[in-house]
């Protein structure tokens, strides 16, 4: 709404007394203007011009029950990898014309069910998320409420929400085999917090690989954060072991991890990959450009986006749809950091 000089809003009435006519008629030339006479229709406009008057379409959904708009919450909106699947997302929700209002979590339980009781009370006609904490029964009421509910990036393990994944473990599987070819044999795998689903099955899938190649091992070194400042720490904390007891390749959990890795590692005067191969994941562009260029897992960020859109729009349309569990596959980008 425009704001009139003494601080106050301006509101359809004053539109309608402005303009000498019904609250009625102003009403139909902003929601059907076939309705009105055209002489009429031109009057109403140009005082709406005049006024600086704005219509509050949420407040005009929400009356009627309903929000055009999606709502999304991602972990880290820090981490390029999210701000691309939002990417993806927005991208094919504006070819229908919904809005996205996007939240982040920050890894937090707490901020996550804060956005979750705001997209509640919005009355979103859809939900995507990233979830942090056991957030199944708070989803479960938003379905009951009439909000489509999908998850993104994680698999539920269960049948009653749409899922899109990556398959995590198999990218863990192809990380760790990569070194090992690379004839890495003490393997650090860092990152955390390790009841992420995420961070559990990429170590899993590292594991399976380490377990059957002799003659080598895997550590875990669990970070609290998943950004490029505990990727330093954890690399801090591998050189304090002296450099007969740090391991030779570094996994880590996502790129964000390695580039804070790799950081650490280059001033302290390691050679990556001589002394220290290192690999992350994601593939997020940063990784490319590094001074040392990073190897990577590369998810298909955008197609995780579009999916997930594509499969929300579908339970929007039809709350009965067969519930879906996507599972896209990740890829090996080699780069400088192993192959030197």
């Amino acid at each position: 709404m425009g704001i009139e000089p003494n601080g106050r809003r301006v509101s359809v009435k004053d539109v309608a007394a402005a303009a000498g006519v019904s609250l009625g008629t102003v009403s139909n030339v902003l929601n059907r203007p076939e309705k009105v006479l055209p002489a009429t229709r031109e009057h109403v406009l140009a005082v709406i011009g005049d006024l600086g008057f704005v219509r509050n379409d949420a407040a005009r959904q929400l009356r009627a029950g309903t929000n055009h708009a999606v709502g999304m919450i991602v972990l880290d909106v820090r981490n390029p990898f999210f701000t691309d699947v939002a990417q993806g997302v927005e991208d094919r929700l504006s070819e229908h014309g919904r809005p996205l209002i996007l939240g982040n979590s920050g890894q937090d339980a707490r901020r996550e069910s804060t956005y979750l009781d705001l997209f509640e009370e919005q009355r979103v006609s859809g939900l995507l998320i990233t979830p942090v904490g056991q957030v199944l029964p708070r989803l479960r009421r938003l379905r009951e409420r009439g909000t489509a509910v999908v998850v993104v990036d994680r698999r539920t393990g269960t049948r009653e929400f749409s899922s899109i994944a990556v398959d995590d473990k198999l990218g863990g599987r192809i990380a760790a085999q990569h070194l090992v070819d690379c004839g890495r044999r003490r393997i650090a795998f860092v990152g955390g917090p390790k009841g992420l689903n995420q961070v559990k099955h990429r170590l899993r899938g590292a594991q399976d690989v380490v377990d059957a190649s002799p003659g080598t091992r895997l550590t875990f070194v669990e970070t609290p954060m998943m950004d490029a400042v505990a990727g330093r720490q954890a690399a801090e904390q591998l050189l304090a072991l002296g450099k007969r007891a740090r391991p030779d390749a570094i996994f880590a959990a996502n790129d964000l991890i390695a580039l804070g890795v790799l950081q650490a590692l280059t001033l302290a005067g390691v050679r990556v990959p001589d002394d220290v191969a290192i690999i992350g994941y994601d593939d997020i562009d940063f990784a490319a450009s590094a001074a040392i260029p990073l190897s990577s897992v590369r998810q298909p960020r955008e197609q995780l986006g579009n999916v997930a859109a594509d499969t929300l729009l579908e339970v929007i349309a039809d709350p009965a749809a067969k519930v879906r569990d996507v599972v896209l596959e990740p890829e090996l980008v080699v780069r400088r950091s192993t192959a030197g």
